[in-house]
């Protein structure tokens, strides 16, 4: 499991909260509205209500008010009391698998909130479908990926058009015939999605010899997989492997053997299974101990080995069992050393590992033998070069490849393994995204990399590491129409509270004013280390388009500015995190991208602590804030060993249940504790039922009490997908309208929807 992308009334029946917590005001539908009516037939208050902004009607609906039921809490001495603790069903584990169970006064409260957002938000009905329409215009509803070939096909995914879900597909790469030159569809998502709410696929893979696929469905969004076995000669699955799984697993080089990783009650990965295709049982060949430890398995580059890996968020260990022989006990290359991690790549010339061992913080490269890949056996290639993060490594016969990054910006490195000789691919817009695609070829001189920035649509390229010649492949296509003239991207450096200097990505259209006017979206992560890049995304252009700024901070918790920014913005220095995100805030406003409380704070799981935090410390700051299944509860989360990734992220936060210190650092800046009698933004927050990175009720509670306690009599407002986990909606264009929604929000705290709606009206 990957680290973590309101209100309510009470009451003891379902039946009776339901009726107790519907809105007392409720928005007109279009049936009960006569739009031709003037204002002589009008009433009083249906003309008071049409002169009224957006959020003006929405603050006429009453919300829903949850009960407080106190627990007193005694943890190291310290005292908290949270009243709104009965959200979490007890039964956590058991409604993650059947969404059913959930507690029945529980389930009232989620539908009441839901009934109300679906109040507030009904007048925006028709700029939401006005957004949704657009972004769907900017996406190729038939788009394909540029095929990569593997021996005697060349594989691809594709849509349909309306598809929701991705086609899995093949072709011969060179066909004896015409008809041998049909497509073969190995896995239909649509097909699969057929009857039922919720779809997502883990790992898809075929086998070496290209006989069989084995692929990984998640039905319910809890992140338990189905693994199944289908023959591509009949296009019959033939076996289910586990309903367990992780959805991660890698095959074997005889096509015969799958390993796989199992995922325990309290969703965490724990084990490696080995299993024969043709047979129900199963081989344990590798159980981790330390619930603080995810279980990944894979393959090198070359397909030599494959690959269990063991790692904490900064502790690796690797172990390698050869593919050629999977009955064969794994070799241990390097047993966990707290706070070193490692990586290997495959090359024609041994392993080349990536690791901070020695105290290389942005890395160094070391070299071992195929056959010898211990650590005794590890040799310096390239010696750690402090500000330049080594971000990955990719393996070829010949070359090398890393990626790298320098004061934000990435580049790919390509060295030849016989010589040394070495040569960059960089760019030069101020600010953009790289990436490079491993593909399945190992004894090739081509590689293919993909460019792109927030105005300029992603470019994929072939590129032939001996000529240096690259060829392009494919230019995402914008079927409405895309100019990246139209479009201002810019990077600022913004000066933190320390004297740090914060990167901010900036895009706006070019004929937005840069006076203080416009509006802007400010978004950010800035935990794991985890780095957004300047990528190019449809999603905001309606934003952008309609004169609202939108703007990335590459604030610290991340490796933006290299490793030691990540950091700087863990454990004790967590803080440096959300003062960040607002000293980003007061520089953008300083450059006159926009106004104090003209801004919309918006962040995703660890991003939503991020916008929690940063409404508490400087709510003044933001006209609205977006938390989209936000990771609120902070305490006691990490103080509750159960759940999926508590004992895993304590190198992340601190464990608050045993170090007086980690409780008192969390304490200071988790949002649900930190919700005082204030004036806030409006706020939305999302959640998914069944969701195990970000359960439910932190979202749930940090409204419940936001709404309580907040001074003013903003909106407070919760969503809840009773039919998906932490990523929302299955299907692309679903998760367009839950984008849509956000958007409108984002939009109606502004100003800038009331426009849209008068004339939908």
């Amino acid at each position: 499991m990957l680290p973590r992308i309101l209100a309510f009334c009470s009451g003891l029946a379902a039946i009776a909260l339901l009726s107790a917590c519907s809105p007392a005001t409720e928005a007109p539908n279009e049936s009960e509205v006569d739009r031709d009516a003037s204002p002589e037939t009008q009433t009083e208050t249906e003309v008071e209500t049409a002169s009224m902004s957006l959020i003006e009607r929405a603050l006429q609906i009453t919300p829903p008010v949850a009960e407080q039921r106190p627990v007193t809490i005694e943890q190291l001495g310290r005292t908290r009391v949270d009243e709104f603790a009965w959200l979490r069903d007890d039964n956590w584990q058991e409604v993650m698998r059947d969404p059913s169970v959930l507690q029945a006064d529980i389930r009232a409260h989620l539908d009441a909130e839901n009934t109300y957002y679906d109040a507030v938000m009904e007048p925006t009905q028709a700029l939401q479908e006005r957004i949704f329409q657009e972004i769907r215009g900017r996406i190729r509803e038939d788009d394909s990926s540029v095929p990569e070939r593997d021996s005697e096909f060349e594989y691809y995914t594709r849509y349909r058009e309306g598809g929701q879900y991705p086609i899995y597909a093949r072709r011969p790469v060179d066909p004896s015939s015409p008809e041998d030159d049909a497509e073969q569809i190995l896995l239909d998502g649509d097909a699969e999605a057929e009857g039922i709410e919720y779809l997502d696929f883990g790992g898809v893979s075929h086998s070496p010899d290209h006989r069989f696929l084995a692929y990984a469905v998640d039905t319910r969004g809890s992140e338990y997989y189905e693994i199944r076995i289908r023959d591509l000669a009949t296009g019959e699955d033939i076996a289910t492997m586990t309903d367990e799984s992780t959805g991660n697993f890698t095959w074997a080089n005889d096509s015969q053997t799958l390993f796989w990783v199992w995922r325990d009650d309290n969703g965490r990965s724990k084990r490696v299974y080995r299993q024969d295709r043709g047979s129900e049982a199963s081989e344990l060949i590798y159980e981790e101990e330390d619930d603080g430890f995810f279980v990944n398995v894979g393959k090198t580059a070359g397909d030599s080995y494959v690959v269990i890996s063991t790692s904490g968020h900064t502790t690796s260990e690797l172990r390698l069992i050869d593919a050629n022989a999977p009955e064969s006990e794994a070799i241990l290359v390097a047993a966990r050393e707290t706070d070193v991690e490692y990586s290997l790549t495959e090359t024609g010339n041994g392993f080349y590992i990536r690791t901070n061992l020695g105290g290389a913080v942005d890395f160094q490269i070391m070299r071992a033998p195929i056959d010898a890949p211990q650590r005794e056996n590890w040799e310096t290639v390239i010696a750690h070069r402090p500000g330049t993060l080594v971000t990955g490594l990719l393996g070829f016969r010949d070359w090398m490849v890393r990626a790298e990054r320098e004061n934000a910006l990435p580049r790919i490195v390509v060295r030849n393994l016989e010589s040394g000789e070495e040569h960059s691919i960089a760019f030069e817009e101020e600010a953009y995204s790289l990436g490079v695609n491993p593909g399945y070829e190992f004894a090739t001189d081509e590689m293919r990399f993909s460019y792109e920035s927030p105005a300029t649509p992603e470019e994929t390229y072939d590129y032939n590491m001996a000529s240096r010649e690259r060829v392009l492949r494919k230019t995402q296509e914008v079927p409405s129409g895309h100019d990246p003239a139209d479009y201002v991207v810019r990077r600022i450096m913004a000066p933190a509270h320390d004297g740090e200097m914060i990167p901010v990505t900036i895009l706006h259209h070019r004929d937005t004013p840069v006076d203080g006017s416009a509006p802007l979206m400010l978004y950010g992560y800035g935990s794991y280390g985890i780095t957004i890049p300047a990528s190019f995304r449809v999603t905001p252009l309606s934003l952008v388009d309609r004169g609202m700024i939108y703007a990335i901070a590459h604030i610290r918790g991340s490796q933006a500015r290299g490793y030691s920014w990540y950091l700087d913005g863990k454990l004790e220095n967590k803080i440096n995190t959300f003062r960040d995100f607002i000293s980003a805030g007061e520089a953008l406003i300083e450059e006159g991208f926009t106004s104090r409380g003209d801004m919309v704070a918006y962040g995703g799981s660890a991003g939503g602590l991020l916008v929690g935090a940063a409404i508490n410390m400087q709510p003044d700051l933001f006209a609205g804030a977006i938390g989209a299944v936000p990771f609120v509860d902070v305490i006691n989360t990490m103080s509750d060993p159960s759940l999926p990734l508590t004992p895993p992220e304590w190198p992340e936060w601190g464990n608050p249940i045993e170090d007086p210190d980690a409780y008192d650092t969390i304490a200071e800046y988790s949002p649900y504790d930190n919700v005082v009698a204030q004036d806030y933004p409006h706020v939305l927050a999302t959640a998914g039922l069944t969701d195990p990175r970000v359960t439910y009720w932190e979202p749930a509670k940090w409204t419940a009490r936001l709404r309580d306690r907040r001074n003013d009599n903003g909106l407070t407002l919760m969503r809840t997908n009773m039919g998906a986990g932490h990523g929302g909606a299955s299907g692309r264009f679903d998760s367009l309208r839950e984008t849509a929604e956000n958007w409108a929000f984002a939009l109606m705290t502004v100003g800038l929807a009331d426009a849209e709606a008068d004339e939908a009206e």
